[in-house]
């Protein structure tokens, strides 16, 4: 079988062979999104992306081209107080004032739209099953997908099941904004990072001047409104640590990919 997985790069018969051998087909997503000065545009899909390709070449299957989309919500009052903006501000996602460019979100409805035709179109070259690998934690982005993953499951011909790309679980479980969890693990797949880009070790991070939050910012449980010590990127961030989470979101979500290859 041809080592090749990704499908904008096989031939018609590669892909009849890669689907009849093991039906499904991993879709990436994720916008392009502010993740601090220091960390790439493409976090997200960066990350979706590599965690598909490394599930694929351990179950098989094929890998679709990464889709740059992601939707955000404008933050609620509570969330808001919990990041120390006053709480009648107007603030989408990430898109924080101080920020020097803003996200790539767009609009709920314009989201499900791309990701329900992707679907159909996987499911019409032969999927049984359809991954859709998740690297964006907003709350209504991944209330989207999960509503696609069951309304499309139940409307056939193929299952399509969500998986967010992290540990569920794990350490990356209280993964924040561009902390240094998150940091670290774009450190092990790129070398885009620049940690040199936030203010000098020692001075305190606030978040809204940086838009870099850990999950205590999002949880109402940092009263002083800035980034804790244990999620600092300056002090804890290295590729090392990120390689760790990787490969162990990949273990994971490849163990279920297995089980649910196995029951059909």
């Amino acid at each position: 079988m041809n080592d090749e997985f990704r499908i904008a790069y096989l031939r018609p018969g590669q892909i009849i062979e890669r689907i009849n051998r093991h039906s499904v087909v991993y879709v990436p997503i994720g916008p392009l999104e502010w993740h601090g000065p220091h960390m790439p545009y493409g976090t997200d899909p960066l990350n979706a992306q590599n965690t598909a390709e490394e599930v694929c070449q351990r179950v098989g299957g094929v890998v679709w081209p990464t889709l740059y989309w992601g939707t955000e919500r404008e933050r609620r009052p509570d969330q808001l107080e919990s990041l120390g903006f006053p709480t009648d501000r107007y603030i989408v996602g990430m898109d924080f004032p101080a920020n020097s460019i803003p996200s790539c979100y767009c609009a709920e409805e314009i989201f499900a739209l791309v990701v329900r035709d992707t679907v159909r179109q996987a499911a019409r070259l032969g999927a049984k099953l359809v991954v859709l690998i998740n690297g964006h934690g907003a709350e209504n982005h991944m209330a989207v997908l999960k509503r696609l993953a069951v309304e499309l499951t139940n409307a056939g011909p193929a299952r399509v099941v969500f998986r967010l790309a992290c540990v569920i679980g794990g350490p990356a479980a209280s993964m924040g904004h561009a902390d240094a969890m998150e940091t670290a693990l774009m450190m092990h797949l790129t070398k885009s990072v620049d940690i040199s880009q936030l203010p000098p070790a020692g001075t305190e991070l606030r978040y809204i001047d940086h838009a870099v939050v850990d999950g205590g910012g999002f949880d109402g449980k940092s009263p002083s409104h800035t980034l804790a010590a244990e999620y600092d990127p300056r002090r804890r961030s290295t590729p090392e640590l990120g390689q760790q989470s990787f490969l162990a979101a990949c273990e994971q979500i490849a163990g279920e990919v297995k089980e649910m290859l196995a029951k059909k």
